[in-house]
C-alpha cells in the first residue's frame, strides 16, 4: 500500500503529462493520468474518495467534457474537492469559469508551483473521511 497522496490529472498533451508526473512523484504525490474529460468524470464516479485532489487542463481536444466541466462535477461530489486547472491561453476566464477556492496555473508554470499549490489546497481542506 502507497502512501503518496494519489492525484487524478487530465491532460490530453503528451509532454505534460510526463512533466506533472515527474513533478508531482519529487512532490510526494502519485499521479493517475487520463487524457479525457469523460474519462475522468467516470473515475470520479467511481472513486469512492480515492483521489485526492484534480489537477486539470481547461483545454481537452477529445471528447466534449473540458476541465471546467470536470471539476464542477468533482465539486458535486465533494464540495472542498481541491482543484487545481493548467491552461495555455484560457487563464483569464477562471474568475467565470473556474470552482471557488481552486487554483490556476499558466502554462507554462515551474514544476515547483503545481506540487505548491496542490500542498496549499490539500492542507486547506477538510480531512478526508476514512473509507471502510
Amino acid at each position: 500500500m502507497t502512501s503518496q497522496l494519489l492525484i487524478l490529472v487530465v491532460e490530453d498533451d503528451q509532454d505534460v503529462q510526463n512533466i506533472v508526473q515527474e513533478s508531482l512523484s519529487d512532490g510526494g504525490f502519485e499521479a493517475f493520468i487520463t487524457s479525457s474529460g469523460e474519462h475522468a468524470i467516470e473515475l470520479l464516479d467511481i472513486a469512492e474518495g480515492k483521489y485526492r485532489a484534480l489537477v486539470t487542463d481547461i483545454n481537452l481536444r477529445a471528447g466534449k467534457a473540458d476541465g471546467w466541466h470536470v471539476a464542477r462535477h468533482a465539486r458535486k461530489i465533494d464540495p472542498n474537492f481541491p482543484i487545481v486547472y493548467m491552461s495555455g491561453k484560457d487563464a483569464d476566464d477562471w474568475a467565470s469559469q473556474g470552482v471557488p477556492n481552486s487554483i490556476m496555473l499558466a502554462k507554462p508554470f515551474a514544476p515547483a508551483q503545481l506540487v505548491t499549490a496542490l500542498s496549499n489546497l490539500l492542507n486547506a481542506a477538510p480531512p478526508a473521511s476514512p473509507t471502510v
